[in-house]
Formats: C-alpha cells, structure tokens, sequence
C-alpha cells in the first residue's frame, strides 16, 4: 500500500488503547507501519536494483524483530535526551537564594514501558505486511527460506475507502478536542479511541467482503472455455479400385478442442469492488477479460497474449538478474524477444498480465516492465526496469 496508508493505520492501532499502556506507542507504531519501506532506498542504485530488492528482507518475519529494535533504539534515545533536558529546566542555578525548586511535570501521559513498547512496534510492521499482502503486487514473507510470493488480491495499491476512514478515525478526534475546548471541556490524554476501533473493524469487513467478490471473479474466469481448431485429419484417397464403392471414406471434418483456463489471477479495480480484471493462462496463451461479480457477467476477451518459443535469447534474459527477479516475482510471466537485425541488439521484454488489464490498459506502456538487451552471442548489454537503462552487468 501507499504510505500514508501505512501511518495512519500504525497510529490508528496505537489509539485503540495501546497508546494508554506504553509512552511513545503512538509515535513508534506510525514509525515501524512505514519502516519496512525504507527498501526503496536501493532504486538509488538504480531501477532494477530497487525492483530486486523491492519487498524483500525488510518485508520478512526474520527482518521485522531487528526494524522493531531500531525503532525503539531511536525512540530510547529521544526518550533520553527529553529527560536530560527536563533535568536542566528544572535545576536550579549555583547561586540561587532561594530553596524553591520548581516541580517536574512528568514527560508522557502513559508510563515508560520499553518492553510492551517493543511489541507494539512489531504489531505495527506485521500491519505493514498484511496490507501489502492484500495487493496483488505481493510480498515474500518467509524470505530467504522460502522465496516465494503471496499475493491476496484482493484491493489495489491505493484504496480510497481504507484511506478516508483511517484518515477520518485520526483527525476527527482532534476537530472534536477543539471544539470541547472551546465550550470548557476537559482535554482528554487520549482521544479516539472508538473511532480507531470502528475504523479498523470497517476495513476488516471490507477485506471480507472483497475476498468473496475476488473468489467469485475467479470462479467466474475458471469456467470459461475458448475453442481452438485441432489439425484437420482425412483418410488417404481411395484406390482406382472401390473409388465407385459407395462406402468408400470421405475426408473427415476437423473438430474444435475447447480449452479450460489452467490458471486464473483476478486483480482488484481501484474503486468498483464487482469489477475485477482476470488473466487466465491457457496454455500457449493468456486472455485477458473483464468481469462484473454482480451481474455474473465475462467480457469478451479482448486481449490475447501468445506465449512465444524458448529461444536461446529468451533463455539468456532469463538468466540475467533483472529476468531471473521478474521470473522470480510474477506468477504469469510474459516474455517476448525482439526479431533480430543486423547490428542492432536483440531487446527482450518482460511484462505481467496483471498489470495489462482494466484501466491499465489505456497506458501506452504497461508499468513494471522490464527489458534486457543482447548482443549477436546473446550476452547481456544492458538491463532497465520502467525506463532508461540503470545498470551495466559485467561479463
């Protein structure tokens, strides 16, 4: 998900009534909900650089315990600083006259608990990797044992119902404060805390009801079928010598083979939850389709994507670091190799279908493309990822 998305909810979580047990809760959960992002800092060496590394370590159950106790290091630290300055205030000078020390007001509402802090702040990285499971971008949580991705599928990247309630459930309580206080209301330590509530159980139950609109979508993708004409067939022609034979065998008619979906990936519209764009891998081709959960309704496809051969510069890009990431990243890989002409190198893209369909289709260029150039010995020139060149491999 987006990053502010990440935020609020880390803050919204602290105002469930964390932030009552632990000081620094609500800080450090906004903090750590954001934190495992900090691996966009690698697209500074580079696109692909930043798309091999995009959700990886810091978007682990092995990463998150040490991004846990970075945050709380950072937040100890503050804590320490806030304390030694308050010593200051309040000491008084050498040369005082006067015994009067002035009394100390104590630095946070709740107490200082630095263990429960520490589990508040992986409640909110596990946050993080839920909300990024439930996009179809998909994270690999069990990296580096298990390498594989997941992906519910279930809302796009940017939803704007899960922003506008957790960015209600974090500014309304303080449009409510200013108004108490301006008719002599008592200012409340901790505020917001059924908003928080509601709006967090409101995006679990959205998350329900998208899972079944999503289930649906894909069961709707698996029963379609596409006819495909088998190679005609016919008997040899007849001898000289039964030509006349009225039994002698006609050419028979070539028959429709009807093929199944073999795999279904149904990708989530950012605003209409009945609208899903599926990909549905045939065998030697994807389809795309659009499908309306309400209606039960599959668009005709209107896109066939053709798997092209194994050749050898397709196997070089593959092997590449950029292809061996995007291989390793998409469940539906489409790779086409350029026809080769004398002197130019040989260009090898590499797309996902599920980044071609509904209002992505409108792009000239679909987004999270790569593309690999070769020379005439299929040795690798040069590697992009959404643009212009970003790295020179060695050979």
């Amino acid at each position: 998900m987006e990053p502010v998305t990440h935020i609020l909810t880390g803050a919204c979580l602290s105002r469930t009534g964390l932030n009552r047990r632990a000081a620094y809760t609500t800080l450090a959960m906004a903090i750590a909900a954001e934190l495992p992002d900090i691996d966009t800092l690698w697209s500074l060496r580079g696109s692909v650089a930043g798309f091999q590394h995009h959700r990886g370590i810091t978007h682990t159950f092995v990463g998150i315990p040490f991004e846990a106790a970075l945050v709380v290091a950072a937040i100890y630290g503050l804590h320490r600083w806030r304390t030694a300055r308050a010593q200051r205030l309040i000491s008084p000078p050498h040369d005082a006259q006067d015994d009067h020390v002035p009394a100390a007001h104590p630095l946070t509402a709740a107490p200082v608990r630095w263990g429960l802090l520490y589990l508040f702040t992986l409640l909110a990285l596990l946050s993080h990797l839920l909300l990024d499971y439930t996009n179809n971008y998909g994270i690999r949580p069990f990296f580096p044992f298990n390498p594989h991705w997941y992906a519910a599928s279930i809302v796009f990247i940017f939803d704007p119902l899960i922003f506008l309630l957790l960015l209600a459930a974090f500014v309304l309580p303080a449009i409510f404060g200013l108004v108490g206080s301006e008719v002599g209301a008592r200012r409340q330590p901790f505020r917001g805390r059924s908003l928080a509530i509601a709006a967090l159980l409101s995006i679990v139950v959205l998350w329900t009801f998208r899972a079944v609109e999503h289930n649906r979508a894909v069961q709707l993708a698996q029963a379609q079928s596409v006819a495909v004409p088998s190679e005609s067939s016919s008997t040899p022609p007849p001898d000289s010598q039964n030509a006349s034979a009225p039994d002698a065998a006609a050419p028979s008619e070539p028959r429709q083979i009807y093929l199944t979906p073999q795999r279904v990936l149904a990708s989530p519209d950012p605003l209409n939850p009945f609208h899903w764009s599926a990909t549905m891998d045939y065998g030697p081709f994807y389809q795309l389709a659009e499908i309306d959960t309400r209606s039960g309704s599959v668009s005709a496809a209107y896109h066939t994507l053709l798997k092209p051969s194994r050749s050898a510069a397709v196997l070089a890009a593959e092997a590449s670091p950029l292809g061996r990431a995007f291989i390793d990243w998409s469940p539906m890989p489409l790779v086409v190799a350029s026809l080769p002409e004398p002197g130019a190198p040989r260009v090898v893209t590499f797309r996902d279908p599920r980044f071609m369909g509904g209002w992505l289709r409108e792009h000239s260029t679909s987004p999270l493309t790569a593309t690999v150039e070769l020379d005439s010995d299929n040795h690798v020139i040069d590697q992009a990822m959404d643009g212009p060149v970003q790295q020179k491999p060695d050979r």
